[in-house]
């Protein structure tokens, strides 16, 4: 491998690091939008934060719990998804 050869590749491994950092801060960032927003409209339509999956209040009925649970889960997982791709397209376009 020449010099050359091994520049590049080790320019290529820091751009994929940075490419995975700038990934997990977008990701992190989306999935905290998320979170306020499931956190705002269930205030406003259920006139009360949403439970949490460990809560042990007995007010709080197991429905509303596996609800407020599948609705968060699904919405984070799937801003996690568009983040992540978007991310990817970002790099690949900028390393081109």
């Amino acid at each position: 491998m020449t010099d050359e050869q091994q520049e590049d590749a080790v320019g290529d491994k820091d751009q994929s690091m940075v490419a995975k950092m700038v990934g997990l801060g977008v990701t992190l960032a989306a999935a905290w939008v998320v979170q306020k927003a499931i956190d705002t409209a269930w205030e406003k339509t259920r006139g009360h934060k949403p439970p949490q999956a460990d809560s042990t209040d007995e007010d709080i009925k197991f429905s509303e719990v596996a609800a407020a649970a599948v609705i968060t889960g699904a919405l984070v997982a799937l801003s996690r998804v568009v983040a992540t791709r978007g991310t990817a397209r970002l790099v690949g376009r900028a390393t081109r």
